[in-house]
């Protein structure tokens, strides 16, 4: 990927819906390859289109990141569930001891309890560790910066 094709990125990551016209300008880029290079993007290196939410404005103020280690036989039961749970924000399946990262949005910290204590008791938790979101000091932030580009690649 060269120069150019970064900086479109960067810009798309920072603003995905910065009119190419402007994009053009600030990449010295002529529009009609902007447009090309979006559509071959949109074919396998953006995997969706989405907005950030401020979660908190729609009463949902408890934000937990949990790890939490299965049993073998229980993977994945464990991970259907988590992938279908409405409060699930996402699942990855990590290393080091543990099988699976979740990150849970929640109106209250009880809530995450009750979510935990039916987790433990619909399959086998070996072991669990949660931690509570206190503040979001930096989101979605990697290749969102042009000026940053060259110091990451």
């Amino acid at each position: 990927m060269d120069k150019k094709e970064l900086q479109m990125l960067a810009h798309l990551r920072t603003n995905g819906r910065m009119r190419l016209t402007i994009m053009s300008k600030k990449i010295h880029v002529p529009v009609s390859t902007l447009y090309d290079k979006l559509k071959q993007f949109q074919k396998g290196l953006i995997k969706k289109h989405t907005a950030l939410i401020d979660f908190k404005k729609l009463g949902f103020h408890t934000k937990s990141r949990t790890m939490i280690k299965v049993d073998k036989h229980d993977r994945n039961s464990v991970k259907l569930y988590l992938s279908n749970h409405p409060n699930i924000n996402s699942v990855y399946k990590i290393n080091n001891g543990y099988d699976f990262l979740i990150e849970g949005i929640f109106r209250h910290i009880r809530d995450v309890e009750d979510f935990l204590e039916k987790l433990d008791q619909k399959f086998n938790i070996k072991e669990e560790k949660t931690y509570y979101v206190v503040d979001e000091i930096k989101e979605e932030g990697f290749l969102s910066n042009p000026d940053l580009l060259l110091v990451v690649m």
